[in-house]
């Protein structure tokens, strides 16, 4: 009884121990097989961790981008309206520009049309001038300087040696020249004495300058009694100090002692429009 007791035992741990390794073979492969889907999914979720930090690296990268095509945008934007408000006030400025050359061109052609009507008034005056006094005469010369007429006399056709009362011969010739003068209401008549440099030594003048004084002032009497304004006339002395010719001969010195009447346009008035001209053009500049 007791061997058989024994016995039973002793089966039921080996029929025990059987079962077990079994099931422990199960579980044993069952645990691998979880663990090789555990390190799969490690695996996976490693890879799916640096995929999300390079795709998060990538819409940082792109908002970037963004934001910088953005303010490039906005940059444009406002470069644009700047350069519309340039360009606009570009043309404005053009168009006041190609407006103020038009005035100066205005201004100009009126200055250059005064200009132009001096000269044609000159030329006819010249023509009055020779066509009265007369060309042929070697004495007396009509002629155009820096735009003033004048009328030069030789010394002997006026007046004697070392006088300074006029001849009746120069009588007849100031007669012509008034006539001429006080059909040009616009212009004033200037009359210079010249002399040679032979010294003065008679009478009550002092000298030479003072001579050339006196001869110009007596020509001015002359054209005032001919119904010239007196406030039209000049009289000027220039004394030896402008010759024509050197002062070395007889005949150059007779050459030398001359008077001349300048005929010219009133300075004030023509002067003034001159001016005023200018001051447009500046003003406009």
């Amino acid at each position: 009884m007791k061997k058989l007791l024994i016995l039973a035992v002793c089966s039921s741990l080996a029929f025990t121990s059987c079962v077990s390794k079994k099931k422990y073979a199960e579980l044993e492969a069952k645990q691998q097989n979880t663990q090789d889907l555990l390190n799969t999914a490690t695996v996976k979720l490693n890879d799916c961790l640096t995929e999300r930090a390079a795709a998060t690296a990538r819409a940082k990268q792109l908002e970037e981008r963004l934001a910088d095509m953005k303010k490039t945008n906005e940059d444009l934007i406002q470069s644009s309206k700047e350069l519309t408000m340039l360009t606009s006030k570009g043309a404005t400025n053009l168009e006041k520009s190609l407006e103020s050359l038009k005035e100066k061109d205005l201004k100009i052609t009126r200055l250059q049309d005064a200009l132009n009507k001096k000269d044609s008034v000159t030329l006819a005056l010249v023509t009055s001038l020779k066509r009265e006094v007369g060309i042929n005469d070697p004495d007396i010369e009509v002629n155009v300087e820096k735009g003033v007429v004048y009328i030069s006399l030789s010394d002997k056709v006026l007046f004697k040696t070392g006088s300074y009362q006029i001849s009746s011969r120069a009588n007849e010739i100031l007669g012509k020249v008034a006539k001429v003068i006080n059909g040009k209401p616009d212009f004033e008549a200037m009359v210079e004495g010249h002399t040679d440099n032979v010294p003065y030594r008679s009478g009550v003048l002092l000298d030479n300058w003072d001579l050339s004084v006196k001869r110009a002032t007596a020509i001015v009497r002359a054209l005032q009694d001919l119904g010239i304004a007196p406030e039209r006339l000049v009289a000027a002395g220039r004394g030896e100090y402008d010759p024509l010719v050197p002062n070395t001969t007889a005949e150059n010195r007779a050459t030398n002692r001359r008077t001349r009447i300048l005929v010219l346009p009133k300075i004030d008035q023509f002067y003034d429009m001159i001016e005023k001209e200018m001051k447009n053009l500046e003003a406009g500049g």
